[in-house]
């Protein structure tokens, strides 16, 4: 291809990927769904360039900054305090899946061996972070159930590929199941430390480096050395990758400043939002070359359909009884285990959120050509893809089915509230050591009265409620500030002040604007 027509291809891909990502959120439709639709219809059309999975270059250049994103936003202290509860499924779950799914393939699809067989479910074991943050991002599920999803579907990825790799091997060789735990143990243990040690050598870099610009340029190249590091040591990257996210994102108050961490918010979630949502659009571009390659091998119509149908039902109904077992064990099992157990009902909606994503598509491209039927297991895997997909978009009509509570956002703004009170009686502690006879009385005061409201409407509240002075002040604040960036505007248009002044003047209004809306969880991250 031209390199013309390749940047005119990429700017159409990027082009449809907002379009019909925003249209989804505006009718309320599944957005991974649909562009998966519009990506398999196009992959049929005359004229769209036929797509083909590189699974390296997913692997190596789509999925860490996929991770990373999705690490930075994930709270380092749930994920400590729910580490039981994500091993199990990132782990045990994923293990029986193998396990299980392994021997339906084998049975079920014929001409292949056992050792594709459990190949091929160790490409369809894991969850996908970004099909499952796409899925829940709008469902209101309570905060632990959504630390146990993004927990398990980012550390998952580094069981199934150990597990693929293994059943690789025994395609080609025999394996000797101590080098499997051996392989396993080394790659997790690597994983781990490269990722703290590429998470402590960046902060400490960052730290000094006080250039928003540099900061985020540094940022955006961390998951990639992460990832580099780990598989050049026999690691896991994938999990170098995500221990480099949570270490990182944790951290970043303090090897951080404000200015950076806004501009590595914003760019986070500028660059999340396209790779997110456009590996939906390139996995249904997928579909024609896919089902062109599997019809050499599929065994008839028919026989083809039922297949998917069972290999679909075994994933379903393996995830469903094992968390389901998890949830009974926890409930019934000794005292430590009943204090950290979770409702039947957030055990089904933990079932029901096992969607499938890019790891899957790029990972059956994995498997060597000596595989028995590997174009049929390609197109199996497309439609487990599909078919997780849409069976997570019922995911809200599940939650207001089973009644599953909220979070509680007035819980949330309380405690806001009084961690900002906190917060601010330590500012005013520290203006009273610092403050000169020099300083001006009326900034002083100016200084005080900011810092006291939050504390005077906790300690003095209206009724029975400190919120209406709270939303008082944001809502005439915001006022002002509208007014206040039209007159900055007006005075721009007229010419009356150098446009550096102008630029300023306008970043500090926005970060104050910014400020007002963090004070809102249901904004937060918005």
């Amino acid at each position: 291809m031209e390199p013309q027509a390749f940047v005119v291809w990429v700017v159409v891909f990027v082009v449809v990927t907002v379009a019909v990502t925003g249209l989804s959120r505006r009718v309320g439709w599944s957005a991974p769904v649909a562009l998966v639709t519009v990506g398999g219809v196009a992959s049929f059309m005359p004229g769209v360039p036929q797509v083909e999975v590189q699974p390296e270059l997913v692997l190596w250049g789509v999925l860490p900054p996929l991770l990373f994103a999705a690490s930075l936003r994930t709270s380092i202290v749930d994920v400590r305090a729910r580490r039981d509860s994500i091993l199990v499924l990132s782990v045990g779950l994923v293990v029986v899946t193998v396990v299980v799914g392994g021997f339906a393939s084998f049975w079920l699809i014929p001409g292949i061996t056992l050792a594709a067989g459990f190949a091929f479910a160790a490409v369809v074991a894991p969850t996908d972070a970004v099909a499952v943050t796409a899925v829940t991002g709008g469902v209101p599920l309570p905060r632990r159930v959504v630390t146990v999803l993004e927990g398990e579907s980012l550390l998952n990825d580094a069981t199934a590929l150990v597990a693929l790799n293994a059943a690789i091997l025994a395609i080609v060789a025999v394996v000797d199941p101590w080098q499997v735990a051996g392989e396993f143990v080394l790659a997790v243990a690597v994983g781990v430390a490269a990722g703290l040690a590429t998470g402590f050598v960046m902060g400490g870099i960052r730290r000094v480096v006080r250039s928003p610009v540099l900061d985020t340029s540094l940022a955006l190249v961390t998951p990639y050395l992460a990832f580099i590091v780990s598989e050049a040591l026999l690691g896991s990257g994938v999990l170098a990758v995500v221990i480099a996210g949570l270490y990182l994102g944790y951290r970043s108050p303090v090897v951080q400043s404000a200015d950076a961490r806004i501009a590595e918010r914003v760019n986070w979630r500028t660059v999340s939002f396209l790779l997110e949502n456009a590996v939906f659009l390139f996995i249904g571009l997928n579909l024609a070359g896919i089902v062109m390659g599997a019809v050499s091998t599929a065994p008839g119509l028919w026989p083809t359909i039922g297949i998917c149908v069972a290999i679909v039902a075994v994933l379903v109904a393996t995830r469903l009884a094992f968390v389901m077992l998890a949830t009974l064990i926890y409930r019934r099992g000794p005292q430590r285990l009943r204090e950290r157990s979770w409702s039947w009902r957030n055990g089904i909606v933990v079932s029901a959120a096992g969607a499938r994503g890019v790891v899957t598509l790029a990972a059956v491209f994995l498997l060597p050509p000596e595989t028995p039927a590997r174009e049929f297991l390609q197109f199996l895997a497309f439609v487990v893809v599909v078919a997780t997909l849409i069976g997570a978009a019922g995911l809200p009509r599940l939650v207001r089915l089973l009644k599953l509570p909220p979070p509680s956002l007035d819980q949330e703004r309380a405690e806001w509230r009084m961690l900002m009170s906190e917060a601010q009686s330590a500012g005013l502690e520290r203006l009273e050591r610092e403050r000169t006879d020099v300083d001006e009385e009326r900034v002083i005061a100016r200084l005080r009265a900011n810092a006291t409201l939050i504390t005077d409407s906790i300690e003095h509240p209206v009724g029975d409620e400190s919120e209406p002075t709270l939303a008082a002040y944001t809502r005439l604040r915001r006022r002002m500030i509208e007014s206040e960036r039209d007159a900055v505007l007006a005075a721009r248009s007229e010419g009356r002040y150098s446009d550096m002044a102008v630029r300023a003047v306008l970043r500090a209004i926005d970060a104050e604007e910014i400020t007002l809306r963090a004070g809102d969880p249901k904004k937060d991250g918005a």
